[in-house]
Parts: structure tokens; C-alpha cells; sequence
């Protein structure tokens, strides 16, 4: 409730209500009309974004449902056109149907950003076919894996028999992602080329195991295993079950993935160059209509570029003042060498150093967790856990990253940390990261946004990476007001991980509109930040193959601490951080322009308490 009137107080403002004084005072029967016409469009929504989710059963599985249990999703360019055809259709009916002016405030505020959503979503579709499938940090390959792991529940024989057919379905799923390889490829739209050996390998390592050969357990078969020997049956029906697998594993499961590696070697001969997308056809208007979607602005790319510079520069003064202030006497790049080196910032490179650093990272997600109240006034209900990326995906993962909980509760919020090389990993970073990918970042926003009331699904799982990451990068610097990085070199290393986001706008800007190569983009890391070289390369080339993402980073950071000097500075005593932050988070990720609509508006309001 208490966050629902916060965006009604926002949506006054954001949609020409003459105050909330004047809705407060009109008469009762006034009202009733816009009730019923509220009750009609929160039922509109619902239907809508259940018909958009119908079209995806890998979808309606991550949302805890079994609809369609036995499917995989539909990726041939037909289906995708349907979804586009849905989404426009509804904004046509919702366009027709509903009187805007009888909604309430908060009801205003939803039908404008699904139509925002439906203006994305066309922008997006245009560039399609600009994507690269196989990233620097991704493919569907290792993805089809970890979603039947981490999302296909067995808590009954059907539900078991479903994975089989899902592994059966393989066969035609990666035929559609072979498909649309060549297609692209046909097209000019090719990977780097150092896309393609980790991919190779990791569709390889996908099929490769007991029970295709003679190796360890395959990941898929083990979790089918363990789930199928838990249930409560007999052993007859589990060993039919098992054997069904097995059938379905070394037979259109793995031709599946082997068509996918046919593909890979047809597109692999194409590949000439590690540049950016410049060098695609119409490759400027792709970057610019990719900086448009990932920070929801009309920056420019060299506005962006700038932006970053100046952000490099700033940080690295704050960072010379810890350097002098643990007496090392080197330049500031010396600094940089000396953390990276020196072991004593390092976990040792074995299974006992993976475990120390879960450990650490866990830790210090317990810590927030209690002292947040401090500084939130309502916390995610859904648990949280810290987890290592799983060996067969290590060479293709993100250095770390957040999967949402399942809305029924049956799967947690997860933040994955990268641990295939403990030499990269430093220990002044381990505070930093934690708290932008665990808490209070990416799970107070995500868990607590999907757990709003009254707000329509497609807000409460929905959103924009600026806003997603933006809150993140802001959750590291608002942890030196919580309490952490008391030790100068903890503290140095949430600096690099700040200086990391920002030089993420020049480097992104410099590789996809300034034409900088890969080595050059890699000089510039190493000469301006504390991070690995491995976690460098990973880097760069995650940029190079998903351009603009990167810069949301850094742009969302800006934008709300902006916004709460902004508050601080108009409400003076009247500013509590709690109730700032509520306002934030309290409409789910929204566009930036929004986002400052909203904060506007309560200090309008004159700050406070939100109401109930």
C-alpha cells in the first residue's frame, strides 16, 4: 500500500492532476466511476501480460508456473514476430478501451509506461537481427543447461517425464538457433572472432560426460538423477524414467547441439575482425538506437564518452588520497600492480579458497541484511544465496551476476560469482561486488519490486537495465554510509569497482562510435583500473559483442544520486534516506525521466513519511 500511494504521488505530477488535495476532497460518487474503471484495467493487464507469457514456457517455468511444462520456447524469427504483432495489438486495445482521464494516478502511470515499453519493444525488433547469439559472456548453448538445472522443478512423475520431452525438444530448439546463425551470417552480422573458440568449447563441454561418454556425469544428467531419485515412487517407474533420459541425452538432445557447432564452423569462417559494431552493416545506427534502449535517454555517444572521462578523472583523485594514505609511494598504475600482485590480496587459487571466498561474500550480504532497516523501510521477503558459476559455464559467464527468485518462493534470489581462476580474484573488490549483485543492490530492487502489490505484472517483472544497474553501482557507494569498507584497501577497491563502471563509458563509446580496436581498449583498462587481466579481456570483449549495455552502469548511477542531492538539498531536515529510497524502488525499474518525475514530485509533496 505505502508503495502504491508513492507512485500515485509521482504519477500527479507526471500525468496533469491538479494536486492530491483536490482528488482528496471530491466527492465520494465521484470516485466510484474511476474505481471501476481501475478494477477493469488491473484485469486488462493481467490478461495482457499472461498472454504475452503464454508465448514463453521457459518463461511461465522461471515464474514458478507448469503451463506448457513439456515445451521449450519458440525462437524462429515467426514467433518473435507474433510476439511484436501481440504487444502492438494490445496497446491498440488498451488505447481504445480505457478513458485515462477516469484512472487513478497510479493507473496513468502503468498505461504510460506500457506504452514506453511497446515504443522499446519496437526499437529493439527493428535491430534484431544486429545481434550476436554467441557473446563474450553468453550463448544459448549454456544457457538451455542451467535453465533446466536451476528452473525445472520434479515434484512428481509428470513433472519428470516433462524434462524429458524438454530434452527431446533440444533438438528443435537449437535447430532454430542454427537457423538464425546463418541467417545473420548470410546477412554480414558475424561474431568477433574470439567469440568463437570458448563457444565452441562450451557447446562442446554441454554434451560432453556420462552419459555421452565416459567421462564425469554431465551436469544435466546428475541434476536429472538427483531429482527423479528423490521422488516418492517406485524404482521400476524411476528406472524408466532414467532410461528415457539417457535416450533422450545421446539422441535429439545432443543432435541438437551438434547442429549448433555445424553452424558455429560456418559462421566461424566468416569472422574477420575483432571490432565493434561499426563495422556492421548500418552499424552507427545500431549503436545509437543501442544506447537509446540500454539508458533509456537521448545521450549521445560522445556525450557518454565525455561523461566517463570526466568520471575516471574524478575517482582516480579520491583513489591517489588512499594511496598516500597506506604510504605507498609509487604512481597511481604502480598501485594498481601492487593490489593485483601481491598475494596478500588474492585467494588461493584451490577449492579452499573458492569456499573462503563464498565465505566473505556471504558475510557480508548477512551484514546488510542486519542493519538494513537503518536504511530501508521495507525489505525483499525472498532469501537470498551466494553461489559459484558452475564449471561447464565458466568461460562464457560474467564475472558476477543476479538471477531473480521465482515469485512462488520455490527458487531464491541468486547471486553468481565467477571462480575459475582465484588469481583474478582480489579481495579489496569482494565487498563491492557483493553488495551491487547480492544486498542492498540487485536483490532489494529485483525481489522487492516482483513482491509490490497492486501494481501490474508487467511492471513488477519487467523494467530497464539503467535503472536495474544504475541502483546497483548507487547499493556500492551506499554501503561506505552503512558501515563497510573500513580497511583503506577494502575501501580503495570499491573505488576500482566505481573507476571500473566509468571507464565502461569511455571504452564502450570508444570501441563502438570512436572505432578503438580491442587491444587499445585493453591498454586503456590496464592503464585506468584495478581489475585482472583476465577479467580485462572478459571485459572488453563482453563490450565489443553487447554494445551500449555497459554504459547503464554508470548513467542510472548518476542519475540517482543526482536526484537525492536534489531531495537533500530542498527538504533539508525533512529528508530521510529511508523514505528516499522508497520512492526509488517504489514503482519498479522505470525509465530515467520517470524516475526524476517521481522524486520531483515528492519534494513536492514536502518529503516525509510517505503516506499509507
Amino acid at each position: 500500500m505505502r508503495r502504491i500511494l508513492i507512485s500515485s504521488v509521482a504519477a500527479l505530477a507526471l500525468c496533469g492532476v491538479a494536486g492530491a488535495a483536490v482528488a482528496q476532497n471530491a466527492p465520494a460518487a465521484a470516485t466510484a466511476p474511476a474505481q471501476s474503471e481501475d478494477a477493469r484495467l488491473a484485469a486488462w493487464f493481467e490478461a495482457a501480460y499472461q498472454a504475452r507469457l503464454a508465448l514463453s514456457p521457459q518463461g511461465m517455468t522461471s515464474m514458478g508456473m507448469k503451463t506448457d511444462y513439456d515445451k521449450l520456447d519458440d525462437n524462429s524469427p515467426e514467433a518473435q514476430a507474433r510476439s511484436m504483432a501481440m504487444a502492438e495489438a494490445q496497446l491498440a486495445e488498451l488505447k481504445s478501451s480505457f478513458d485515462v482521464s477516469k484512472l487513478s494516478p497510479q493507473n496513468q502511470l502503468s498505461v504510460r509506461l506500457f506504452e514506453y515499453q511497446v515504443q522499446q519493444g519496437r526499437l529493439s525488433d527493428q535491430w534484431r537481427d544486429w545481434g550476436y547469439q554467441f557473446a563474450a559472456n553468453g550463448n544459448p548453448t549454456t544457457g538451455l543447461p542451467v535453465f533446466m538445472i536451476n528452473n525445472h522443478r520434479v515434484d512428481n512423475v509428470s513433472d519428470a517425464e516433462a524434462y524429458v520431452a524438454r530434452l527431446a525438444d533440444t533438438e528443435r530448439y537449437m535447430g532454430q538457433v542454427a537457423s538464425t546463425l546463418r541467417e545473420r551470417t548470410a546477412k554480414g552480422i558475424v561474431s568477433p572472432i574470439f567469440v568463437f573458440e570458448p563457444s565452441f568449447a562450451n557447446t562442446r563441454a554441454v554434451i560432453a560426460g556420462a552419459p555421452f561418454d565416459g567421462g564425469a556425469e554431465n551436469p544435466v544428467w546428475a541434476d536429472f538423477q538427483k531429482k527423479v531419485n528423490a521422488l516418492s515412487t517406485d524404482q521400476a517407474t524411476k528406472d524408466r524414467l532414467l532410461a528415457s533420459a539417457r535416450e533422450a541425452l545421446t539422441g535429439p538432445y545432443k543432435r541438437g547441439f551438434e547442429t549448433v557447432l555445424v553452424a558455429l564452423g560456418e559462421a566461424q569462417v566468416k569472422a574477420d575482425s575483432n571490432d565493434g559494431v561499426w563495422r556492421l552493416p548500418d552499424g552507427e545506427a545500431y549503436y545509437n538506437a543501442r544506447l537509446q534502449l540500454s539508458t533509456t535517454t537521448t545521450l549521445t555517444a560522445d556525450e557518454i564518452h565525455n561523461i566517463g572521462l570526466a568520471e575516471v578523472a574524478r575517482i582516480q583523485k579520491d583513489m591517489e588520497k588512499i594511496k598516500e594514505q597506506v604510504g605507498f609511494t609509487g604512481s597511481l598504475q604502480e598501485f594498481f600492480t601492487f593490489i593485483k600482485t601481491d598475494p596478500q590480496f588474492q585467494y588461493p587459487n584451490t577449492p579452499e579458497g573458492k569456499e573462503a571466498f563464498l565465505t566473505d561474500a556471504r558475510g557480508y550480504v548477512n551484514r546488510v541484511m542486519e542493519i538494513a532497516p537503518q536504511w530501508f523501510s521495507i525489505l525483499p521477503k525472498a532469501k537470498l544465496e551466494v553461489r559459484a558459476v558452475e564449471p561447464f559455464r565458466e568461460a562464457t559467464a560474467s564475472i558476477a551476476f543476479y538471477n531473480r527468485p521465482a515469485p512462488d518462493g520455490s527458487r531464491p534470489g541468486i547471486y553468481y560469482m565467477n571462480l575459475s581462476d582465484m588469481t583474478q580474484v582480489l579481495k579489496p573488490q569482494v565487498e563491492g561486488i557483493s553488495l551491487h549483485e547480492g544486498a542492498p543492490g540487485h536483490h532489494f530492487q529485483i525481489a522487492y519490486a516482483q513482491e509490490m502489490e497492486g501494481v501490474p505484472s508487467f511492471r513488477r517483472f519487467g523494467g530497464y537495465g539503467v535503472y536495474s544497474e544504475g541502483w546497483g553501482l548507487y547499493s556500492e557507494q551506499l554501503g561506505k554510509e552503512m558501515g563497510f569498507y573500513q580497511d583503506p584497501y577494502s575501501d580503495f577497491g570499491r573505488l576500482s569497482t566505481e573507476l571500473w563502471r566509468a571507464v565502461r563509458l569511455v571504452l564502450d563509446t570508444g570501441l563502438h562510435a570512436k572505432r578503438w580496436s580491442r587491444e587499445q581498449a585493453m591498454d586503456y583498462f590496464r592503464q585506468n583500473s584495478l581489475l585482472s587481466e583476465r577479467d580485462i579481456q572478459k571485459e572488453v570483449e563482453r563490450y565489443i559483442t553487447n554494445p551500449g549495455q555497459a554504459t547503464s552502469y554508470k548513467i542510472g548511477e548518476l542519475k540517482i544520486f543526482e536526484l537525492r542531492r536534489k531531495a537533500q538539498a530542498a527538504l533539508g531536515d525533512k529528508f530521510d534516506i529511508r523514505d528516499f529510497h522508497t520512492v526509488v524502488l517504489g514503482s519498479g525499474a522505470v525509465p530515467l525521466q520517470v524516475l526524476e518525475e517521481q522524486v520531483d514530485a515528492w519534494i513536492a509533496h514536502g518529503g516525509g513519511q510517505p503516506a499509507l
